[in-house]
């Protein structure tokens, strides 16, 4: 089955949108910003945010720390997939 083309992307549809609707400084929050922060101290540190282990995590942050995750593998692929281009 070819499902090239057919693929939808909720974040990705949003960003684009995202200008039609409002400036981007209005939607970045100083609490996302620490999160990212804290997601980006932590894997670089190989350290747990919270004291305890991965069942003591807010759940909270542990959803928080997915999204973030998934939203930079995103961003990582699409460059990546932005370079191939220029080389074709």
């Amino acid at each position: 089955m070819n499902t090239k083309g057919k693929e939808f992307d909720v974040s990705e549809s949003i960003n684009a949108q995202l200008p039609f609707f409002s400036c981007r400084n209005n939607v970045f929050d100083r609490d996302i910003q620490k999160d990212i922060q804290r997601y980006i101290y932590c894997k670089e540190l190989g350290i747990s945010p919270y004291n305890g282990s991965y069942g003591e995590q807010p759940a909270m942050w542990i959803d928080t720390f997915f999204i973030i995750k998934s939203s930079f593998a995103k961003k990582e692929s699409s460059q990546i997939n932005k370079i191939k281009d220029k080389k074709v």
